[in-house]
């Protein structure tokens, strides 16, 4: 299904959007050397409940996993990338922490992903994924506006990332997002111009391009959900949530 949001619901999806954004920003604040996974965890859902609004995660239950994911927001540490279930892990200097947070508000989802480097250690491979990742977002939302295609935005975030140097994979990429998280259309990072689903006003895209240093290769953990590099080097996802509007998008998930 692909879902075109009233004004209103547009209105009401900025709302959503801005909880997402400001509580990533607060978790990260918080998101220290020896922080453990579990204590984010449950900071999320203190922050999602005590705003009225209820995670998207916890009752996730899609084909690909083995559900329910039963946490509040994924946390993925250095070579994993996506799914990333909480788990009893205090974090390391250096360690590379991807935080994604799907929440909903008022009947609205929205979806954000950062990636960012926990202490005082920057290992160049780390900021080298984030940044590539950060600017492959930035080129996807230039991309998209009212008439564009999905080809478009796919071809845009590919660009940036194949010129960095990072194979693509096509598995998982970005998605519609309304009424619940995971919609149609899918968004390749990765694509032809020129290709796909016209966009139009009112439609909500949740954009996230994803990198493995040296793999295109994903692999599972035995918690069925933890997706990792295939050869265990570090990863990185950016992800914003973006309405097209009357002459462009606009990201949803920013703070206030």
């Amino acid at each position: 299904m692909i879902e075109i949001l009233n004004p209103t619901e547009v209105a009401r999806a900025k709302d959503t959007g801005a909880l997402v954004a400001t509580i990533l920003r607060t978790l990260r604040s918080r998101s220290t050397v020896g922080t453990n996974l579990l204590d984010i965890d449950q900071w999320a859902k203190a922050m999602i409940l005590e705003a009225g609004a209820s995670s998207c995660y916890v009752d996730y239950a899609p084909s690909f996993g083995r559900g329910p994911f039963g946490h509040y927001i994924c946390t993925a540490v250095n070579d994993a990338v996506l799914h990333g279930r909480p788990h009893d892990y205090a974090l390391a200097d250096g360690d590379l922490l991807t935080l994604d947070l799907a929440v909903s508000l008022d009947g609205v989802a929205a979806d954000s992903a950062i990636s960012f480097i926990v202490g005082d250690t920057r290992p160049p491979e780390s900021v080298a994924l984030i940044d590539a990742t950060e600017r492959a977002l930035a080129a996807g939302i230039a991309a998209a506006g009212p008439g564009a295609r999905i080809g478009d935005i796919s071809h845009a975030i590919g660009s940036v990332l194949g010129a960095a140097g990072y194979q693509i994979n096509t598995e998982f990429g970005g998605h519609g997002i309304g009424s619940t998280m995971h919609q149609d259309p899918h968004v390749s990072n990765t694509g032809r111009p020129g290709r796909g689903y016209k966009l139009r006003p009112g439609l909500l895209l949740a954009l996230e391009p994803w990198v493995m240093a040296d793999t295109a290769e994903l692999v599972t953990d035995a918690d069925g959900w933890t997706l990792r590099s295939a050869t265990g080097c570090r990863t990185a996802h950016s992800e914003h949530t973006i309405a097209i509007t009357g002459d462009g998008a606009d990201i949803l998930t920013l703070p206030r």
